[in-house]
């Protein structure tokens, strides 16, 4: 198990993800800690603080560097509904914080820290990922009008497409939509693919890119989506590169383990 803390930011990327024995984890009701980590909530949301060892990223630190901080995360409501991302029902995703204000603190950071809008969805299952999925592009924004915008493009193992849209209003008030066409994306320096949907006349544009790995990939991307210009955050996952024995040796670069 572990306790994954990706920070971007002008300055730098910071990433921490390590491996921890079931003799770390601590739980209760509102309480969830592995290592020195830990989550929970309070009357105001969500309270994540974190204490974990960061791992050198080229060009910006060459040896490992602990930090320390907290989140704090307001949602604007609550998500109580969690969907099915395949038809047996063995995977469930429930956008818990559809749109909310997050604040930062960390005394590593400039400015320690920054604050702006939030969001905080969750996954669960009863069976490995790459068992029943080839992958699947997610994304998130939120309009000028302050409606927020979530899409899942879904393929299955069995070649299925299974893809669904939710446009939340203020009040955490949801619609379901069909999202539009899929849009190819350029593949990045791994080769990971991945697409977005985006209107017919839409040329979507990729602002940032923050994640770049064999099997994932995490950018921000401007697009236009039901008449909308959006700016979304956007993940691809690719499950069969994900079960790739040669990939699965390369985890614990970015996964150490510790006991």
């Amino acid at each position: 198990m572990a306790f994954n803390v990706a920070l971007y930011g002008p300055d730098g990327h910071a990433w921490a993800m390590t491996e921890r024995s079931a003799r770390r984890l601590h739980r209760n009701p509102s309480q969830l800690r592995i290592g020195e980590s830990s989550l929970r909530y309070d009357d105001a949301g969500l309270v994540v603080t974190f204490d974990e060892v960061f791992l050198p990223w080229p060009g910006q630190r060459w040896v490992p560097k602990r930090m320390r901080g907290e989140i704090h995360l307001t949602p604007d409501f609550v998500g109580e509904q969690a969907f099915e991302l395949d038809k047996d029902g063995a995977h469930l995703w429930q956008p818990v914080a559809p749109s909310g204000r997050v604040k930062l603190t960390c005394d590593s950071l400039p400015g320690g820290g920054w604050s702006g809008e939030g969001y905080h969805d969750m996954n669960s299952g009863s069976r490995p990922l790459e068992e029943d999925f080839r992958g699947w592009d997610w994304t998130r924004g939120k309009t000028a009008d302050g409606r927020t915008v979530v899409v899942y493009d879904s393929v299955l193992a069995s070649g299925e497409n299974p893809r669904f849209g939710l446009r939340y209003d203020g009040q955490g008030a949801f619609s379901l939509f069909e999202p539009p066409v899929r849009r190819a994306l350029k593949r990045g320096f791994w080769g990971v693919g991945g697409g977005i949907a985006c209107d017919e006349t839409a040329s979507p544009y990729l602002r940032n890119i923050y994640e770049d790995t064999p099997f994932y990939r995490r950018s921000l991307i401007e697009t236009r989506i039901s008449g909308d210009h959006v700016s979304m955050m956007h993940e691809t996952l690719d499950c069969r590169r994900l079960a790739m024995p040669l990939v699965r040796l390369m985890l614990p670069f970015r996964m150490p383990r510790r006991a």
